[in-house]
């Protein structure tokens, strides 16, 4: 039976941020966050909530500058390192100092970070199309084909692109979530868009401030990017036992962003889903929870 969902409950962390979070399940039962991506919120995550609270106490967050969280109006205040440390306090507020951290997109590229910085606080990483930090960094400074297929990050750290974005009743947005704009889709039921247009409507400078304070974007004159990074691969280094699930037909992550990945994790299965998009977990709900299971029981 599908657990109950509570949404409306709000976590002060001591950094001064305010996140609000989804939770199914009791609290007590083993801790596992799922972390949604951008143009995303807590929802993303309704099918995973619904199935592990039955036996976990799952959790998803709105990040901070989404939906209900905090928006920080400092652009610094949404490099990666602090949403880590959001993440970090979310859970030790929740009276965890160790779980199962699942991501998607921008919660994924977060998450990647955490595992690196704070291994000791993660039982299991498990993401979804979200390519691994360092290998996104060499694909963006070298891979023509990843460069194109990234232009709209730049498009994206652009002044103004949250107005572009909010014009046409989130027309740009409708079309990012309804296979890039190619055909209708399915999951983007009348309701689903309902409660997306609810969670846009509070504001997307926060969402777009994650691709202005990272350094992983298309390098340009003005802004060199990854290509005026020197990184070594055994600073990220994931040494916790990960596991990727990809769909395959992701236009902005194409699946070459996995070649290479077990030299930078040390425990690592892949499953690919060769007909899944970016958005896979919406549209094969009963498939993703079906792995995460899988890789929950290994």
């Amino acid at each position: 039976m599908a657990a109950a969902i509570r949404d409306g409950q709000f976590a002060e962390l001591p950094n001064g941020m305010r996140l609000h979070f989804a939770s199914a399940g009791e609290k007590g039962r083993p801790l596992i966050l799922f972390v949604h991506g951008f143009p995303e919120f807590w929802y993303e995550w309704e099918a995973q909530l619904a199935e592990f609270g039955s036996d976990f106490f799952a959790v998803a967050p709105d990040l901070r500058g989404f939906n209900q969280s905090d928006m920080p109006l400092d652009l610094g205040q949404y490099k990666a390192k602090h949403i880590v440390d959001d993440l970090r306090l979310l859970a030790q507020h929740l009276g965890y100092d160790k779980f199962v951290m699942v991501a998607h997109d921008w919660g994924g590229a977060i998450a990647w970070n955490f595992a690196i910085a704070l291994p000791q606080l993660l039982h299991k990483l498990i993401i979804i199309n979200s390519p691994h930090p360092y290998l996104f960094a060499q694909a963006l400074a070298n891979d023509p084909e990843q460069k194109a297929a990234s232009e709209y990050m730049n498009w994206l750290r652009a002044e103004g692109s949250e107005s572009a974005l909010a014009k046409d009743g989130f027309k740009l947005l409708e079309d990012l979530l309804n296979g890039m704009g190619k055909s209708p889709t399915p999951w983007f039921t009348p309701e689903v868009r309902a409660r997306y247009h609810a969670c846009w409507l509070r504001g997307l400078t926060g969402g777009v401030n994650y691709y202005r304070a990272s350094p992983l974007h298309p390098p340009t004159a003005e802004h060199a990017g990854p290509a005026k990074l020197q990184l070594s691969p055994d600073d990220f280094r994931v040494r916790i036992p990960t596991r990727v699930i990809w769909g395959e037909r992701d236009i902005a992550l194409p699946k070459s962003l996995l070649d290479g990945l077990d030299a930078v994790v040390d425990d690592l299965k892949l499953e690919r889903i060769p007909e899944g998009t970016h958005w896979v977990i919406h549209e094969q709900p009963e498939r993703v929870n079906r792995l995460i299971r899988g890789f929950l029981a290994e």
